[in-house]
């Protein structure tokens, strides 16, 4: 490939970024008009929305990851494995920190990238707000890795529970989620699943209600960024499956064995999930020269370019992005990664051939939280519905699935997402319901 021919980098290969490159390789990359790169510090790619199914082993990562240089080699860019930690605009170069193995050796050392075009597309993670304990004694779900760590957890403290030859000990097998934004409030319907799976499959000496979970949420209703009435259907559900729901509960500290809150509520748990808030990754803080916001989020325009360079993009959960007609920035959803990936395509592409550039407009289709096999509920947003229409049962869990194949075919395309829904439907005839190691 010629020296001449541009250098597209995207940094981070969630939802928006592995779509953007796939579009970028398929369409430049395989023509040789562009050299496309992928840069991710995971081999494997997983729907982040899916991580509270992982997390609740409902969902085995291995069986819906999508390894990235598999994915570069059928679409036409490069894959490149390393954490982005340093950029220099005027050399137009990236920087990426060493990778280690798990025995804490280096195998890849630290390297950097020339670009013409860079696209940061990182996600974000948890924000802890400085809460005393909270990195000490919660697990997070910001990664499959953590999931995966969660989950573990969760087997282990059922096993444990299972062959101890002894009454449960008080609190034993409580499991409390700070945080009910749509993960807090889907973790839960899927860890009550769980409790009752898990019995069936033989750990009956726990039986399900031996497992207490709380949901703690600081503002005086759970769901509260989506509309009142999604957040009173959600609130209804789980009393049913018996969540304990605390509103209205800010959190100041974490101790090993409970959480405590602003109002005097000790909460005891033995397993502690962090749900609440994000931000942009550290590393993001004012990232040379580059404006950013208080969670560390790019600063950037309307064209997704950042605030002060043209030619570094921001796209999905670490972008700062207006949302023309509110008076609020576009919110941290997988639709928003997905419009904001189709737009940067079209930028990029505009620029190669001398066109002008479009303009960002988050279109909002509407929410949709999933409660498991208990149910689905969401809104429906735009010209059909004349506003905001709530929907609820099989209809929401239909537009639900619908979100995950639409992220699939933008990446492998109809035929490949009919077959791999074959390929599902046949593997949880014959698997089991629940992941069991």
């Amino acid at each position: 490939m010629s020296d001449t021919v541009p250098k597209i980098v995207v940094v981070g290969g969630g939802a928006g970024g592995l779509e953007l490159a796939t579009k970028l390789g398929k369409k430049l990359g395989k023509k040789k008009k562009a050299q496309v790169t992928l840069v991710d510090s995971s081999h494997t790619h997983i729907w982040k929305p899916l991580l509270h199914e992982v997390a609740a082993g409902t969902l085995d990562s291995h069986e819906d990851e999508i390894e990235y240089l598999s994915q570069a080699n059928c679409s036409g860019f490069r894959f490149r494995l390393g954490r982005m930690d340093g950029l220099d605009r005027q050399n137009k170069k990236i920087s990426l920190a060493p990778t280690f193995n798990e025995d804490g050796v280096e195998i890849i050392p630290r390297r950097e990238f020339d670009y013409d075009y860079l696209v940061i597309s990182v996600g974000s993670i948890s924000h802890d707000f400085g809460i005393k304990g909270v990195r000490d004694h919660c697990q997070f779900l910001d990664t499959t890795k953590q999931a995966e760590s969660f989950q573990k957890q969760l087997l282990q403290s059922y096993l444990r529970a299972h062959t101890q030859g002894r009454p449960l000990d008080a609190g034993q097998l409580n499991i409390a989620i700070v945080g009910a934004g749509a993960t807090g409030v889907e973790l839960c319907a899927q860890l009550h699943e769980v409790s009752h799976l898990l019995t069936a499959y033989g750990l009956d000496e726990v039986n399900p209600q031996d497992v207490k979970i709380s949901l703690i949420e600081a503002a005086d209703r759970i769901l509260p960024g989506l509309p009142e009435n999604i957040s009173s259907a959600a609130l209804s559900e789980l009393k049913a499956l018996g969540v304990s729901v605390l509103t209205g509960e800010r959190v100041i500290e974490v101790t090993d064995t409970a959480i405590k809150t602003q109002s005097g509520k000790d909460i005891p748990s033995a397993i502690k999930v962090w749900a609440a808030g994000i931000k942009a990754p550290e590393f993001l803080k004012d990232i040379d020269g580059l404006e950013t916001n208080w969670m560390n989020q790019l600063v950037v325009r309307q064209t997704l370019q950042t605030s002060f360079d043209d030619d570094v993009y921001a796209i999905g959960d670490c972008a700062a992005c207006k949302w023309v007609g509110q008076d609020q920035n576009v919110p941290p959803r997988a639709q928003a990664a997905h419009q904001m990936a189709s737009l940067v395509y079209k930028s990029i592409r505009n620029r190669l051939s001398g066109k002008t550039i479009p303009e960002y407009h988050y279109h909002d289709y509407g929410s949709l939280v999933s409660l498991g096999r208990y149910g689905t509920v969401g809104n429906l947003m735009g010209n059909l519905s004349r506003g905001s229409m709530m929907i609820e049962g099989l209809m929401a869990r239909m537009m639900y699935l619908s979100l995950y194949k639409m992220h699939q075919t933008a990446l492998f395309g109809p035929f490949r997402v009919v077959m791999l829904s074959l390929s599902h439907l046949f593997r949880r005839s014959v698997h089991p319901k629940i992941k069991l190691h």
